[in-house]
């Protein structure tokens, strides 16, 4: 029977992942993630779900435990933040060449130095060529429904990729919303038990994670770039399951917003599109052709679907809450370059960094600079004050 309640973004997450029935979790504990695993201990703990529970020193090791319970047919569950995040990193790079279904959910937040426990996007994007897949969840029922359909691609036959859910730290790990959860039922007939067709197995011994010399190696990346390509074709194949299975829709590439006439359209991921969608909504009522096009799979990027969505856009604004130092930021880098030899003005603006709030004055401001500037890339609200020559 379905269910709705009124919970902490992250205490929501926990139930989803119970409900998907991990067999083994494993996480260290790091602002703003650490709801999230703390309720599931609980959930181990109190015997509402079979789990084994391991502690560990390190996010370095939480990642190496799932790798290797995933290698022997387990389903698996880790989370992180910030600097956690990118002490995986060299397992996430081999969790991905080795094609294990893993499900990660990355609360994020800003990478130091300086420290800083506020939310931005630098910490997913700084591994986005990991092989994972990326989603970015714009609030905490899409996140639960996006742990659903991880799970199921993931562990498919054909994809076996880990899936990294992208939320942001405080915004949605700590905001309470009321969130609907689909029945146990549900749930278990969506997601069958895990039956890897390669495994460890004393029985069956094989080898995973060898030594790829030159004369194999480049095919195993063409063999994983091909898979994410394969993906994009499947994914509506898994949103109509979804919508079978659980009654509701689910987007898996993009979501657009007032899309198909709009003189200017705005591209972002995550929270800051509801923020956006405010702005959409109070100039459209104006007459102003204003749209949103919010990517939800950053990885793969779903380039064909945001080429149709951006047909009518005579500008297009990119919002980055993160940077590619000494470049630009990442989501910019990518639509820019899908949309060389078009005739579009684009527009890159980075904003968000460390936390600072977005606010509909800074969305306002991006379309006052597109209106009055060439095209670009911009950083907004820079306080020009606390920035010194030696900097």
């Amino acid at each position: 029977m379905k269910r709705k309640e009124f919970l902490e973004g992250s205490h929501a997450i926990a139930e989803a992942v119970k409900l998907c029935r991990p067999q083994v979790i494993s996480a260290y504990p790091i602002t703003p993630q650490t709801h999230i695993v703390e309720r599931l201990a609980d959930f181990v703990a109190d015997g509402e779900l079979k789990a084994e529970f391991i502690n560990v020193e390190s996010e370095h090791s939480a990642c190496s435990v799932v790798l290797g319970a995933a290698a022997c047919g387990a389903r698996v569950f880790t989370a992180t933040s910030s600097q956690g995040l990118i002490l995986m990193s060299e397992v996430l790079f081999n969790a991905a060449g080795m094609r294990l279904p893993i499900v990660l959910v990355c609360a994020n937040r800003a990478l130091s130095a300086p420290i800083n426990i506020w939310n931005d996007h630098q910490d997913s994007m700084a591994v986005r060529d990991s092989g994972w897949v990326q989603f970015y969840a714009e609030n905490v029922q899409e996140a639960v429904d996006l742990i659903f359909a991880s799970y199921r691609i993931s562990e498919d036959p054909k994809i076996l990729l880990p899936v990294m859910v992208c939320i942001d730290g405080y915004i949605l790990t700590h905001g309470f919303e009321p969130v609907e959860f689909p029945s146990e039922e549900e749930v278990k007939k969506f997601l069958p038990p895990l039956n890897l067709p390669f495994k460890l197995d004393v029985e069956n011994p094989l080898t995973l994670g060898f030594l790829g010399a030159p004369d194999c190696y480049l095919e195993t990346r063409y063999a994983l770039h091909q898979t994410h390509l394969e993906l994009l074709e499947k994914f509506p194949y898994f949103e109509s399951e979804f919508k079978n299975v659980f009654g509701k829709s689910i987007n898996l590439k993009i979501e657009s917003y007032f899309t198909q006439d709009a003189d200017t359209i705005i591209i972002a991921l995550g929270s800051v599109c509801g923020t956006i969608k405010e702005v959409v909504d109070s100039l459209r009522k104006k007459g102003e052709k204003v749209g949103l096009l919010k990517i939800i799979s950053f990885r793969p990027l779903p380039k064909t679907d945001i080429l149709k969505n951006l047909e009518s856009a005579k500008k297009v604004l990119i919002l980055d809450k993160s940077i590619s130092l000494g470049c630009d930021g990442p989501v910019y880098i990518e639509i820019k370059s899908l949309l060389q030899g078009t005739n579009k003005k684009i527009y890159g603006f980075i904003a968000g960094l460390g936390g600072r709030d977005i606010t509909l004055n800074t969305i306002l401001e991006m379309l006052k600079i597109a209106d009055t500037n060439p095209e670009g890339s911009y950083f907004l609200d820079v306080k020009k004050e606390l920035l010194r020559d030696e900097l």
